[in-house]
């Protein structure tokens, strides 16, 4: 059987991808503050890489901002209170790839006490604001959850010019992003040149689906230099993919198994960005985040500030409760998110939606058989052939599989959106990359 290799190499990715729907119910809901809920669980993994290591007790106090989940090794990022209360229990919790993590569960008093240690950190050069970073507990705001440290200390650094802010938010439903350049437009610009102070770089570059024109014209208003622009990006998924991003704004491509910093660029999320400049100025570190809530069955839909290790349950109940039996819930978008098996699970750092659908929506349509039409090719924004792929893969044909670059998948979804047979087919790409991830074993 002859293998169809894929043109990566010869693609321009911002013309592939799908028109998603925007659903963009939120766009003009201003935050909303989520008062302290009944408890917080702060699971130690919220973020790639390895697992944050307690710090505290059963009975421990702790305040606003307390450390109680140390990051380790390499890799990894600091966990911190946002309540101040006791801490209840030391547990552990079915995450939500299946994995069983440690988790810890405080019980607020109500005051929300700040930490008395905590004030601005003394940056001066490079390496003390790479320590800030670090010491913030950032990790990337986007979804994908990557250590910022890390990100902003690449092998490479001489190499990189170029600062890349990821506002396109390509996702149906959500606007939580949209949301940080409506309200924090200062502290995303204050957060951009700090970075690029730090880090010696040229300019930065921020990226935005032209849907939202309120935070394009805003940020082209508030622009004081021009080394600081705004890239108007087609509203086509997945825009805000990073290798997407990276071509679509500077006509430079990652090379496979490579990193944006290889092509001179660090990418960042904006809502990143705008936290790196509140806690240059407090010392505050990462304890809240904004989501965006919406779904069929969400009677009050929103966007809403809400503290880390909030139960979604709670965050429901802050958005007036549901209208109907929830069939279906996921914490981030209805393309790449993640299905809740339980409301009661946490808000994570990296969330920025919470969706929630009924008897409507709720349900997957059923597969049909493959009728050859091509579409799932023609729309991968890697170029890849899911057709081959999903066939290589019942063969179990390592060889083939490898040929056919299943490694550049990122499990996007472009490829079951356009199915007009309604085949599970991101699902089974991601079962093919696990098959080489375990050697070719099933």
């Amino acid at each position: 059987m002859e293998v169809i290799l894929p043109m990566i190499h010869f693609l321009d990715r911002s013309s592939l991808g799908a028109h998603v729907p925007h659903r963009k119910n939120t766009r003009e809901s201003s935050t909303a503050v989520m008062p302290v809920p009944q408890k917080i669980v702060l699971m130690m993994s919220q973020h790639i890489g390895a697992p944050a290591n307690p710090v505290v007790s059963k009975g421990d106090k702790v305040y606003v901002g307390t450390l109680v989940g140390e990051a380790q090794g390499a890799v990894s990022a600091n966990i911190h209170s946002g309540v101040s209360g006791t801490v209840a229990e030391i547990t552990e919790m079915i995450a939500s790839n299946g994995s069983m993590q440690k988790a810890v569960v405080i019980t607020p008093d109500g005051e929300q006490t700040v930490d008395p240690s905590i004030q601005p950190p003394k940056v001066t050069d490079f390496n003390s604001f790479i320590e800030a970073v670090r010491q913030s507990g950032l990790v990337g705001l986007g979804g994908a959850g990557f250590p910022a440290a890390v990100k902003l200390s690449p092998k490479n650094l001489d190499g990189v010019d170029t600062l890349l802010i990821n506002g396109a938010e390509c996702e149906p439903y959500i606007t939580s992003d949209h949301r940080e350049f409506m309200e924090r437009s200062d502290d995303i610009l204050d957060g951009i040149k700090a970075v690029m102070k730090y880090l010696n770089l040229k300019q930065a570059i921020i990226g935005i689906e032209k849907n939202k024109p309120e935070a394009i014209a805003l940020m082209r208003q508030k622009i004081d230099t021009p080394s600081i622009t705004v890239k108007v990006l087609p509203s086509r998924y997945p825009q805000g993919a990073e290798k997407t991003l990276v071509e679509s704004c500077t006509k430079k491509e990652v090379p496979k198994g490579g990193l944006p910093a290889d092509v001179g660029v660090i990418v960042m999320n904006v809502t990143s960005v705008s936290f790196l400049s509140r806690y240059l100025k407090t010392g505050m570190p990462l304890t809240k985040k904004r989501l965006t809530v919406d779904g069929d069955i969400v009677k009050e839909p929103k966007n809403v500030e809400v503290i880390v290790g909030t139960p979604f349950s709670e965050l429901i109940d802050f958005c007036g409760g549901l209208t109907a039996e929830p069939v279906k819930a996921i914490q981030g978008g209805p393309m790449m998110g993640v299905c809740l098996f339980d409301l009661s699970y946490p808000v994570l750092k990296l969330n920025n939606a919470l969706l929630v659908f009924g008897e409507k929506l709720g349900h997957l349509p059923k597969p049909s058989p493959c009728i050859r039409c091509g579409r799932c090719i023609n729309g991968c924004p890697m170029g890849l052939s899911p057709v081959e792929i999903a066939s290589a893969y019942q063969r179990e044909n390592k060889e083939e599989l490898a040929a056919l670059q299943i490694d550049l998948c990122m499990e996007c979804g472009t490829c079951t959106f356009v199915c007009p047979a309604k085949r599970p087919v991101t699902q089974t790409m991601k079962l093919a990359k696990d098959y080489m991830k375990k050697g070719g074993n099933a």
